[in-house]
């Protein structure tokens, strides 16, 4: 790790192909400021992304990256922090690929608490396929597909979570950046799963959850009082429907990462020359 790298060091070649205004620009800025105020570089750094707009931004960022198949990013950044816990890991997704086809994932992620970050854009819509309904846009949000809405209430990521079992679940805003980057930053310290769902606003499909929307709407935590560290008062405000909350939600400060817990703490990325003693008699007994 290093004190001398800029957050810009984060940033690939590679231009963003996301619609101008896009929430996901703001995203991205703050993963790379958060990491780069963290002391990692993009040396020690591994993101994971899955399907969306959200699965480019391993493309767009300057570190070891992987773009895998959706709903699939949180198995690989386990996989990858497991082979290598002296990395940083940090996963992302959208709502449709964290909450829809990964939400099984998500669950087992979270109560596995691998120290690792995952940081999801939500904008509550499909943006790369066009504007369909996600898990976590309104029960009357009208499109294309649902034109009298889902009819569903949305997923609320935030009590998922919480019921799995997570010791940091946070929610930011893409626009403001600093309080984005100092979520994120906390996500990055905490040791085990640090869980940041993202309000990032689609600007082509989604005209109800808006900047405006959201910067009338949002309460920050930290101006408040609300105990981070109290799992009752995380409750209350993940069960809150009538608000949008932006800040730590819960903590468990005695929260002990799963490489600790069994003993995972070797660099398991170089395998040894040759088959392992017996594996060829193992797969003669089964085939």
């Amino acid at each position: 790790m290093s004190s001398d790298i800029r957050f810009t060091d984060f940033k690939s070649d590679k231009q963003p192909t996301w619609c101008p205004g896009c929430g996901d620009f703001g995203t991205m800025n703050g993963m790379m400021k958060g990491l780069a105020e963290t002391g990692n570089d993009p040396d020690n750094t591994f993101v994971v992304a899955g399907i969306g707009c959200s699965g480019k931004i391993g493309t767009y960022m300057h570190s070891y990256a992987l773009h895998g198949v959706h709903g699939r990013a949180l198995p690989v950044g386990t996989g990858v922090k497991m082979a290598r816990p002296d990395i940083e890991v940090m996963v992302a997704g959208g709502d449709g690929d964290g909450y829809s086809i990964g939400a099984g994932h998500f669950v087992h992620a979270v109560r596995r608490n691998v120290d690792m970050t995952y940081v999801v854009m939500d904008n509550r819509i499909y943006g790369l396929t066009k504007g369909q309904a996600s898990p976590t846009s309104r029960e009357d949000f009208e499109t294309s597909t649902t034109p009298d809405g889902p009819k569903q209430p949305p997923v609320n990521p935030h009590a998922l979570a919480l019921a799995s079992g997570a010791t940091f679940i946070a929610q930011s805003f893409s626009s403001d950046a600093l309080r984005h980057q100092e979520i994120i930053q906390e996500a990055i310290e905490h040791d085990g799963f640090g869980f940041v769902n993202v309000y990032s606003p689609c600007v082509t499909f989604n005209d109800v959850d808006t900047y405006d929307y959201f910067r009338d709407s949002l309460v920050d935590l930290k101006e408040s009082d609300h105990d981070p560290t109290n799992r009752e008062d995380a409750k209350d405000v993940i069960l809150d429907n009538e608000k949008e909350h932006q800040g730590v939600i819960y903590q468990d400060e005695s929260s002990v990462p799963y490489h600790e817990q069994h003993g995972v703490d070797e660099d398991m990325s170089v395998l040894p020359d040759g088959a392992p003693e017996s594996a060829t008699d193992l797969v003669r007994e089964f085939y």
